[in-house]
This record gives C-alpha cells, structure tokens and sequence, in this order.
C-alpha cells in the first residue's frame, strides 16, 4: 500500500513539473542576425569590443529599457570611464543642463524644470542619466532639437539654411547627405499622405535626427571608448538611419546594432525580423507598456 502512495505521489510530481513547464513565461528572448538564440553574455562580449552600440528601443517597452541599464552597468564593469552614453531623448540644446547637473551647478528639481523631458523619463530614461551622472560617465544629448526637425518637415532641408550659427550648432553640419533610395526612407516616403506631412520632407526630418545622431556620437567618440547610444530602433534597423551615417563618415568603425521586436511568441524569431541588427531582442507582444 505505501509503495502504492508512494508512485501516486511522485506521478503527481512528475506531471505537474511538465504543466508548470509548458506554462514557462518568457520576458524576452535575444537572438543573432541569423535568427539563433543567444544570451546577454554574448551581447556584453561583443558590445565590449565594439566602438559605437546602437541600441534600439521600443519607447513604451519596460524590457528594453531593463536591458539598457543591465547592459550599461555590464560595460561599465569592463570599460570604466572609457564608456560614454548617449541618446535620442535630449536634443542638443539640452546638453548645457545636462552638464550643469552632473556637475552639480543646478539641482535636480532645476533639471527637470528646464529641460525638455520626455512623459517616460521618471521611469525609462532617469535610471540611465543617474547611472552616469553618479558614476562620472559623460552622457551626450545627440538629437536635433525638436523644432528644427518640424522645421524640415515644413521645408526640407533648406529651411534649416536660414538659422543663425547658434542654432546651426545643435545639428548636423550643412549640407546633410541624404539617399532617399534608403528602404527606411522610401518607406515612409509612402506614408507621406498622413496628416500633418508633407510627403517629400516627411523621411527627411528623420534623416536629418539620424544626421545630428550620428554627428554628434562621432564628435563625442575617442578612441579606446565605448559609446552606447539610446534610441528608437527604427533609427538602426537593417543598419540604415544613425549607422548609414556613421559608416558615411568613418567607414572602418565598429558598430554594433541591436533591434527591439513584439512577438506573440519568442521561442523563434520571425523571418520578417531577422537581420534587422547584430542583436534581435524579442518581447512578448501582451508585454506591459510604461505608456
């Protein structure tokens, strides 16, 4: 009788392992260009040996911007303050307050009363900034200012000719290259009929945020440095936008490109997604969203 009992409970072990099993929940999955999984630890590795990291986000996703600090906290272990940060979410004309909290010349609340912050900054962008800041890290605000790209969705490129040489410093060095053969471009070139966008300058105000981008990652990168920049990830997928212009410039550096996806599963990667960037971070599209 107890030998009994005793199969009938190691059964009822055994089968309820199998149905916690199958009901595993995966946060995130990464994967290579090619669409084979891999792990943090290759990321680290080879994010260590790179000299620009283009990490692409998804703004309301929880998990990339968990990983961006994992990341940065991961590097920093290896790089020291030879690791510079960087991203989409301070124009330029940010970066003197940037400065002058890091070097304690104004208060917090003096920050965030005067600079242009996105509504996700408290809970996706503050960790990051305090990570450098209390770890002497430079952090550089790299985007056009907002109303110099509506400008050039307004006029093209040539309404930026008649700013004065002070605005003209917050951007990329006129004139910008542009290939509106790009497949990122073309694309939405198609979308030109939304409202508010005027089809031709509707992808050039997002060439001239790649532009300013990767203008000011070069001219902030040293060499022997690490610089990890923060962005959308359509800005680097398929290695277009902010990499186009970075290789334009300085062909031999060494980029890194990482893409965030929604997947309804994350066990394989979906063939529309895979050779987006040299790293694929899949989320589960039912994810919760920080906005």
């Amino acid at each position: 009788m107890n030998t009994i009992r005793i199969l009938f409970a190691l059964a009822t072990f055994f089968l309820s392992a199998i149905t916690l099993s199958s009901q595993e929940l995966k946060a995130y999955q990464l994967f290579d260009a090619e669409g084979n999984k891999t792990d943090f630890n290759d990321l680290v590795n080879r994010s260590a040996q790179a000299e620009v990291v283009l990490f692409g986000e998804l703004h309301n996703n929880p998990i990339s911007h968990w990983l961006q600090l994992e990341l940065t906290m991961a590097l920093f272990s290896q790089k020291g303050e030879a690791l510079v940060m960087g991203a989409e979410m301070f124009g330029a004309d940010n970066q003197l307050l940037l400065d002058e909290y890091f070097s304690g010349q104004i208060t917090e609340r003096n920050f965030l009363a005067e600079a242009k912050l996105w509504n996700n900054y408290a809970t996706d962008i503050k960790p990051l900034i305090e990570f450098a800041r209390e770890n002497n890290l430079r952090f550089i605000a790299t985007n056009i200012p907002r109303r110099y790209a509506s400008l050039v969705n307004r006029e093209g490129f040539e309404g930026l000719e008649k700013l004065t040489e002070e605005a003209k410093s917050t951007i990329a060095p006129l004139p910008v290259a542009y290939d509106p053969e790009l497949p990122g471009y073309k694309a939405m070139l198609e979308m030109g009929g939304m409202p508010g966008h005027t089809s031709d300058n509707f992808p050039k105000a997002q060439a001239i945020k790649d532009a300013t981008m990767a203008h000011f990652i070069l001219k902030n990168f040293s060499p022997g440095n690490t610089f990890i920049h923060f962005h959308g990830t359509y800005h680097s997928n398929n290695y277009e936008g902010i990499v186009w212009y970075l290789q334009n410039e300085r062909q031999e550096l060494r980029i890194i490109t990482l893409a965030t996806v929604e997947q309804e599963q994350v066990d394989e990667l979906t063939e529309e997604n895979r050779g987006l960037a040299d790293f694929i971070l899949a989320v589960p599209a039912r994810m919760t969203k920080t906005y």
